[in-house]
């Protein structure tokens, strides 16, 4: 008997080990991930995700987030890299005397040491490649897909596929008129019961008996 899915467990297919629910292993209220989104990492224990592929994030210091949707896929070895890693371009120097204050001077203020771009966020049903990098500021649309080792430094719109260092748009995945459909319908949002329905024209492309 087929089992209904289930958003709060951890591992979401049995005796693998390499596949996470992301929701489930986050600690951070910084990192905002919905249901359904998952980790596959066969390097590391997909659970340390946290750790190690949000990068140079310190919320108590900049209050920046990382923000995922639902049912987004996630690739081994993705990084996402926040705004402490961008040294200021506004100074003379890109040599952060702000965070040695104690060494030069204890009153300047340690966040102006980078420029501060924003949060990351990611939208729904997004598909992140391997060893892709997001970096700080970047918004990516629901249905993008994210090329295998991408430098993503620019927002991505909703379902484009993007690929490069830095990262350029390769093509776009469907027409307008079915990408306007996707984000009026925003499937993702429905109950697991009704994606279950019409699971078959999800997945074969039927627009039409999606709308119904």
């Amino acid at each position: 008997m087929k089992q209904e899915p289930n958003h709060k467990k951890i591992y979401p297919r049995t005796n693998d080990f390499n596949t996470v629910y992301l929701k489930n292993v986050i600690t951070s209220s910084n990192i905002i991930v919905d249901d359904f989104t998952m980790y596959n990492d066969f390097n590391n224990d997909p659970k340390d995700f946290e750790k190690k592929n949000v990068l140079y994030h310190y919320p108590y210091v900049n209050n920046d987030k990382l923000i995922i949707g639902k049912y987004c896929s996630i690739a081994c070895g993705a990084k996402f890299i926040f705004n402490s890693a961008n040294h200021t371009l506004k100074s003379l120097s890109t040599y952060p005397f702000p965070i040695f204050g104690e060494e030069w001077d204890d009153a300047m203020n340690v966040c102006e040491a980078w420029d501060n771009k924003g949060d990351i966020v990611i939208g729904n049903d997004v598909w992140i490649g391997f060893e892709a990098v997001i970096m700080s500021g970047v918004h990516i649309g629901d249905g993008a897909i994210i090329g295998t080792r991408a430098l993503v430094t620019k927002d991505v719109p909703p379902y484009a596929i993007v690929g490069g260092i830095p990262a350029q748009i390769i093509r776009i995945r469907f027409e307008d008129s079915i990408i306007e459909d996707l984000l009026k319908i925003q499937w993702w949002n429905w109950s697991t019961e009704k994606i279950s329905e019409k699971l078959t024209a999800i997945r074969s492309g039927d627009i039409v008996v999606l709308k119904e």
